[in-house]
């Protein structure tokens, strides 16, 4: 199982990191072509979005593998967990539902992470 989680994590990881850096540093008309729902939002609003994407994805890999503050593994998974539902609600205002069924694997994905470094498997 730590194994499954590892390859969980990672996943999330690398899908994270690329969204956050993305919405981190283009220009809002840029990603209004790719992401329809950036439109509803400021421009600050995307960048703090994408910050906290990165830093989440960040905080999925390197607590557990420098073994320095392990604890913060969950807390960003957990983080990310709270982030999809949030962003299902968006896309349920806007009448988007394969956005919605993304980001519902996704919160699966980031619950069993948090769920098993919470729990049983804890780094």
């Amino acid at each position: 199982m730590n194994v499954f989680l590892w390859i969980v994590q990672g996943l999330l990881a690398a899908m994270f990191a690329m969204a956050g850096v993305m919405k981190a540093t283009q220009p809002k008309d840029k990603l209004v072509a790719k992401l329809p729902w950036v439109a509803d939002f400021s421009p600050a609003t995307v960048r703090f979005i994408g910050i906290v994407e990165f830093a989440a994805a960040l905080g999925l890999i390197l607590p557990g593998a420098t073994g320095i503050a392990p604890v913060l593994t969950p807390l960003a998974a957990t983080g990310l967990a709270v982030t999809m539902v949030l962003a299902a609600i968006t896309h349920a205002r806007r009448k988007e539902p394969s956005a919605i069924a993304f980001n519902a694997v996704l919160l699966i994905l980031a619950v069993v992470v948090a769920w098993g470094r919470f729990g049983p498997y804890s780094l």
